[in-house]
């Protein structure tokens, strides 16, 4: 039998129908095409091992959205560090003050469960505002004593389902020296935010207090990316290194002063604020940064676009909208901390 996302299968169909109303589910037309698309990947694959992965998968991603879903009014900070550092080290304290100091401005902070800096930072949230995403390693990462018995955590099989919790929940990301692992969470939030595929976030690199991990870092960047042309000036407005963790949590608190979030409608960028803007301050920023605005198009207050009703707590948010060039997220950046500065 041949299925289709459309609903001309007949039967099927009314099987399907029958199935979402005993179950009661939420928007069933979503759910619908869930269930359309398990079955064409069972007619289609006949591979196992592919089945499997696809079917884990699914089962990480629901338990992910069931635990942060309670919590989705409170913005939170992902943590990324050395599992090897010891409660001793300095950078360790560095990273409980930190995390301290992000709860006492609102802020829920999420980790890979581990020990090291994910357990610091675990600490100086507490449980009650931290979230723990582990990784079932061969070597057996066991879940911090800070979260292991939470509620707020979830074991991980796969890397990139576990990826997608750390950005999708994050509204900052939080990075202290580490290894490979770190350097990769590093580089790819990175890569995610200068190409648009995640919403810009404030990235944070929490430095020793000598600097000698992050300005060495710094200093290739510049002197090897930059100097070759790999990069373009614009990055380093991506992130942020500072060794002061006090300083780190208020520039992520800064970032969300006026800005709130933002979404594509269409081929328009919108800019959810958390108070109006004036006329005045529309000249400014277009003054400023005219050349991420597409020609023909202008800044403009708007009330929430009928696209928006998905996101039904965010429709009383002021807006800012314009077409937005899709290249420059660099200078992105800089408008929404030059927009913050009204």
């Amino acid at each position: 039998m041949e299925i289709s996302f459309k609903k001309t299968n007949g039967h099927l169909d009314e099987l399907l129908n029958e199935i979402l109303n005993m179950a009661e589910v939420h928007h069933p037309e979503i759910i619908r095409e869930m269930l359309i698309s398990a079955l064409k990947t069972g007619q289609e694959n006949d591979y196992l091992a592919d089945l499997k992965m696809l079917r884990v998968t699914m089962k990480e991603m629901r338990y992910t959205s069931k635990m942060f879903s309670p919590y989705r009014d409170r913005k939170k900070v992902t943590i990324f560090g050395s599992a090897r550092t010891a409660p001793s080290e300095a950078i360790y304290q560095k990273c409980v003050t930190f995390s301290r100091q992000l709860v006492r401005l609102g802020y829920m902070v999420i980790t890979g469960g581990g020990p090291g800096i994910m357990q610091a930072g675990n600490e100086g949230a507490g449980a009650a505002n931290s979230f723990a995403v582990n990784i079932r390693l061969p070597f057996e990462q066991e879940t911090n004593p800070v979260m292991e018995n939470s509620g707020h955590s979830i074991t991980y099989r796969y890397f990139f389902t576990r990826k997608v919790a750390f950005l999708k929940e994050a509204h900052a990301v939080a990075l202290f020296p580490g290894g490979f692992g770190t350097q990769d969470e590093a580089l790819e939030t990175l890569t995610l935010i200068q190409t648009g595929k995640n919403p810009p976030i404030p990235l944070v690199l929490i430095d020793d207090e000598d600097g000698g991990y992050w300005e060495p870092w710094l200093d290739f960047v510049k002197k090897v990316m930059f100097k070759r042309g790999l990069i373009s000036g614009e990055d380093f407005s991506l992130f942020t290194i500072t060794r002061d963790p006090f300083e780190a949590a208020q520039i992520i608190d800064d970032f969300y002063r006026i800005y709130h979030s933002s979404r594509w409608v269409g081929q328009t960028l919108v800019i959810r604020l958390n108070k109006h803007l004036s006329p005045e301050n529309l000249v400014t920023l277009e003054g400023e940064f005219s050349e991420i605005i597409e020609p023909g198009s202008r800044l403009e207050m708007i009330k929430a676009m009928p696209e928006e009703s998905d996101q039904p707590d965010l429709l009383d948010l002021p807006r800012l909208a314009f077409r937005f060039n899709k290249r420059n997220y660099g200078l992105l950046k800089a408008f929404l901390r030059r927009l913050n500065s009204f």
